[in-house]
């Protein structure tokens, strides 16, 4: 793949990742702010505040917009990234496939499994003087997790000569699971929930927060298949194409 090709999908890439973004955005507001302002509520009402330096509102409309449009540019962008790594080298899968396994690659990678060992919590959850080391082990837990994947699919590789693609597969996702397993029982676990936090409100918030990152994903794997089709089938055929109407005025006349 040249470079040309490469900077076309990055800024489709980009593209897809900002209507991403937007389908995202939608999410966050209906779902994930009213359990927001549920949590702050309850906050508020257990505990006095001094007067915030920037607006709920503003935050919960421009901020929230600003903060989720450029997650999904940037995401977007590197999504993009990985795909012309991964097309051609993870099988026989076109554009749209491959655009959509790297989608569901990432969803799970780098959300999915740090999410089940930290989960999102509302903003009337947590200890202040923690939130470094929290925001360290849940990082760490991401890198973890995108390592892991990254060998799960160079182990599975490796594999299919072997074992075939199938059992290849089931190898490498086995593998896969136990070093997760393995992540999550080593890593040291955080549960700052108070007791008196309803649990019906918790659970919403977590599902919303899922929510959003399953709409932004899946959003992107489609549109960016979309685009990235068009952008390179069209090239493949015509070459094609033209390589037949070579051979055939090479071949000789009878």
């Amino acid at each position: 793949m040249n470079s040309i090709s490469v900077r076309a999908l990055l800024v489709r890439g980009m593209l897809a990742g900002l209507v991403a973004g937007v389908l995202a955005l939608v999410v966050a507001y209906l779902l994930g702010e009213p359990r927001v302002d549920s949590a702050i509520a309850l906050e508020s009402h257990h505990h006095e505040h001094g007067e915030e330096l920037v607006s709920r509102s503003l935050q919960s409309t421009a901020g929230l917009a600003t903060g989720v449009l450029l997650f999904g540019v940037a995401l977007g962008g590197i999504a993009a990234l990985a795909f012309c790594f991964a097309l051609g080298r993870i099988g026989r899968f076109g554009p749209r496939a491959t655009a959509a396994l790297v989608s569901v690659g990432a969803l799970v990678s780098v959300y999915v499994v740090p999410f089940l060992k930290y989960p999102a919590n509302p903003p009337a959850v947590g200890d202040a003087d923690t939130i470094g080391k929290r925001t360290t082990l849940y990082f760490l837990m991401i890198a973890l997790s995108v390592l892991l994947t990254v060998g799960a699919v160079i182990l599975g590789k490796r594999l299919a000569p072997r074992l075939g693609n199938w059992n290849a597969s089931v190898v490498a996702g086995a593998a896969f699971l136990v070093a997760v397993g393995l992540s999550y029982a080593f890593l040291p676990s955080v549960n700052e929930v108070p007791k008196e936090f309803p649990a019906t409100l918790l659970w919403q918030f977590r599902l919303a927060a899922l929510g959003i990152q399953l709409t932004l994903w899946t959003g992107f794997g489609l549109l960016f298949g979309h685009l990235a089709e068009r952008l390179l089938v069209p090239k493949a055929t015509a070459a094609t194409r033209e390589n037949q109407a070579v051979a055939r005025a090479a071949a000789p006349v009878n």
